[in-house]
C-alpha cells in the first residue's frame, strides 16, 4: 500500500475509525496523515500521525503500525504472526530489554484485512541500510569517539538480550528445543523451508553449506534468547547511544553466539561485502575481534564458535536473497537482475568453508 494507491484513502479512513475507538477518552480523533519509511523485507511498517483531544486539551502522537506483506513475501507464512511479535515486544518490554512499547494489538481481521499492531514511535535514528552507514549518514559523519560509542553500545543491547533470563520472561511460546543439536536442525529447516517458495534447485554451494552446518555443529554452551536479526539497521541512536533493538521477527530460543554470526556478517555485507559498488568498511568503528572480546568481558561468556556462526549467517542471507531476487517489483525498482545480490555471499560461503 502506498499513498497514491488506490486503497490508501479507505484504508486511512478505516484506521482513523479505530484510533477513534483505541483512543476512548479522546474526541476529535484524526488521523492526519500516514506513510511508509520503505524498510525491511518482513512486515510492512506505516507511520500514522494522530491527533485528538482529552479534556479540552490536544494530543498529537506519531505512532508506529506493523502488518503483514499485502504482496511478495519473503518468509512462510507462520513468521507474520501479529501476535506473536506483539506479545513478544510486550514481554520484553516489561523484562527491561529496550524495546518500542507495544500500544495495541488488533487480531479483528474485518478492520483493514489482517490482524495489527501499534506501537509508540520512539525518538531517535537509525544507522542506514541504503544507502549503509558505512558510507553515509549520521554515523559516517561522526567522530571516532562517537562511533564506538554506539559500536558499543549495540553490542550492550545484543549482551542484554543473551542474558536474559527468558523462562522467567515468559518466553516458552517461542519453542524451547530440547538442545542444541535439535535448534540448529530446526533452524536449517526452517531456511530450507524459505528456500523452497522460490520453486528452484538449491544452488550447489548453498546445499554443501546445508550439509556442513548440520556435520559441523560444534553444540551450544547454552540455550538463550536470540534477536534473529542483531545489526544497527535495526537499532535506534540517541545522543549516539543506542537506545532501543527493533525487529523480533526471527526471534527465537537457541544458540545465542549465532547472533553474533549475523552482527559481524551484516557488517560485511553492507560494507566490503556489497554485490555492487562495494567499499572499505567505515574507520573509527572496533574490530570483530575487539567486539567478541568486549562481548565476553560484559557476559562473562567465551564465545567458541565465531567462525561457525559466520557461515550460518552468510548462508541464511544468501537464502534470503535468493527469496528477494524473486521479487519482480525489486529488480523492477533496483535496476538488478536474478543472481547479482547473491554472488558475494556464495563466494563468501566457498571462502570460509575452505578457512574451516
Amino acid at each position: 500500500m502506498t499513498p497514491d494507491s488506490d486503497d490508501y484513502f479507505g484504508l486511512r479512513s478505516k484506521l482513523n475509525n479505530w484510533f477513534q475507538g483505541a483512543l476512548s477518552d479522546a474526541s476529535n480523533v484524526e488521523l492526519f496523515d500516514i506513510r511508509s519509511p520503505h524498510a525491511g523485507v518482513s512486515n510492512e511498517t506505516f507511520f500514522a500521525s494522530v491527533r485528538w483531544t482529552v479534556a479540552g486539551a490536544p494530543h498529537e502522537e506519531v505512532f508506529v503500525i506493523r502488518w503483514p506483506p499485502t504482496g511478495f513475501r519473503v518468509f512462510p507464512d507462520e513468521a507474520y504472526d501479529m501476535w506473536r511479535q506483539s506479545t513478544l515486544i510486550s514481554k520484553l518490554g516489561a523484562a527491561g530489554i529496550d524495546v518500542a512499547p507495544v500500544r495495541w494489538f488488533e487480531p479483528d481481521v474485518s478492520v483493514i484485512g489482517t490482524p495489527f499492531y501499534v506501537m509508540t514511535r520512539v525518538k531517535g535514528w537509525v544507522p542506514g541500510d541504503f544507502p549503509p552507514y558505512h558510507i553515509e549518514g549520521r554515523l559516517f559523519e561522526a567522530t571516532q569517539a562517537e562511533k564506538q560509542k554506539t559500536w558499543w553500545t549495540a553490542v550492550d543491547q545484543i549482551a542484554s538480550i543473551h542474558c536474559l533470563d527468558w523462562e522467567v520472561a515468559g518466553l516458552e511460546f517461542l519453542g524451547v528445543p530440547e538442545s542444541g543439536n535439535i535448534w540448529i536442525e530446526q533452524q536449517v529447516s526452517y531456511y530450507e523451508r524459505v528456500f523452497a517458495k522460490n520453486a528452484e534447485p538449491l544452488p550447489e554451494i548453498l546445499m554443501e553449506t546445508r550439509g556442513w552446518l548440520l556435520e559441523n555443529f560444534p553444540g551450544a554452551q547454552r540455550l538463550a534468547l536470540c534477536w534473529g536479526d542483531a545489526r544497527l539497521g535495526n537499532m535506534v541512536v540517541n545522543d549516539f547511544e543506542v537506545t532501543t533493538v527493533l525487529d523480533w521477527e526471527m526471534a527465537c530460543i537457541g544458540d545465542p553466539e549465532s547472533d553474533l554470526g549475523w552482527f559481524s556478517h551484516m557488517d560485511w555485507a553492507t560494507s566490503v561485502g556489497r554485490s555492487n559498488n562495494p567499499f572499505p568498511r567505515m574507520e573509527g568503528l572496533p574490530t570483530i575481534k575487539e567486539t567478541i572480546q568486549y562481548y565476553e568481558r560484559k557476559t562473562g561468556l567465551k564465545v567458541l564458535n565465531l567462525h561457525y556462526y559466520e557461515i550460518f549467517a552468510a548462508w541464511r542471507m544468501a537464502i534470503l536473497f535468493t527469496r528477494i531476487e524473486q521479487d519482480e517489483r525489486y529488480l523492477a525498482s533496483s535496476g538488478n537482475k536474478k543472481g547479482l545480490i547473491t554472488w558475494t555471499h556464495f563466494e563468501r560461503l566457498k571462502a570460509l568453508l575452505n578457512a574451516h
